[in-house]
């Protein structure tokens, strides 16, 4: 029998499109994994009222293994019922659970816009509730955006805890670096103050956007490319290549912006 739902109803929102910066990273980054693995299960945690971002990210990760499974995971029965409608078994289901993950032992999860609703100390055990539920090999994308998905955030973690921080944006509509610290997640939200990792990575954005102004001249893009070339070369652990970063994207190693209240992990 499945362990009960842990965790809380909370507000559901959602928008099309939203969770699209996430899921190509998930499609890249996890791609190989997804690939490799005899059965291709993920999990959507908490997709709220409507199912859209689900049926989005079956249809994204299709490209990745066409036999990959989603399924959909709510607390709340009538959000389970009211996106059966849309359901493609064996592809594409829905069913109640909440961070223990239904029973199901997924590769990928991916978690949005629902930590960010709870108190600062229920994360810890959260990520840990959910990584425990992870297929050998498997991995969390855990974090938050804004409506409609031009600014987010996330923790990939997989068994042994958090790994890394990704910070995304919409470059064309981008005003500041600082501008992402609205969207981060639970973990760092409340971090965002002088004297923590997490401040000082978006300070030095920041300040390296604001250097880079002449080169938007040439676009956003390329002031975001000068941006993140010079906070790699101050010598924070810039992962991934320029490929990724023309994309909107940065990410670090998660020591180096964890907040000293996770020491634990």
């Amino acid at each position: 029998m499945p362990a009960r739902p842990q965790g809380e109803i909370t507000r559901g929102t959602t928008n099309p499109n939203r969770l699209r910066r996430v899921d190509r990273w998930i499609a890249a980054r996890l791609g190989g994994t997804l690939r490799d693995v005899p059965d291709p299960l993920v999990v959507d945690l908490g997709y709220g009222e409507s199912p859209v971002t689900t049926v989005e990210l079956h249809s994204r990760l299709t490209a990745v293994r066409p036999d990959v499974r989603v399924v959909g995971l709510e607390i709340d029965p009538a959000r389970v019922a009211a996106a059966a409608p849309v359901a493609e078994p064996p592809g594409l289901t829905f069913a109640r659970g909440g961070f223990e993950l239904a029973g199901l032992r997924p590769v990928v999860v991916r978690a949005f816009n629902v930590l960010r609703q709870y108190e600062e100390a229920a994360v810890e055990v959260a990520w840990r509730t959910m990584t425990a539920a992870l297929a050998p090999g498997g991995a969390v994308a855990e974090g938050t955006c804004d409506e409609l998905g031009r600014l987010a955030s996330w923790v990939l973690l997989d068994a042994a805890g958090p790994q890394t921080l990704t910070l995304a944006a919409k470059l064309s509509t981008l005003d500041t670096p600082a501008t992402l610290a609205e969207r981060l997640p639970k973990a760092l939200i409340h971090r965002n103050v002088p004297g923590e990792p997490i401040h000082a990575l978006v300070s030095a954005l920041d300040d390296a956007w604001r250097d880079a102004a002449p080169y938007a001249t040439f676009g956003p893009r390329q002031r975001w490319l000068r941006t993140v070339s010079t906070v790699r070369a101050a010598g924070w652990p810039i992962e991934d290549r320029p490929a990724r970063w023309r994309l909107g994207e940065i990410t670090v190693r998660w020591q180096t912006v964890a907040p000293s209240y996770l020491t634990s992990r």
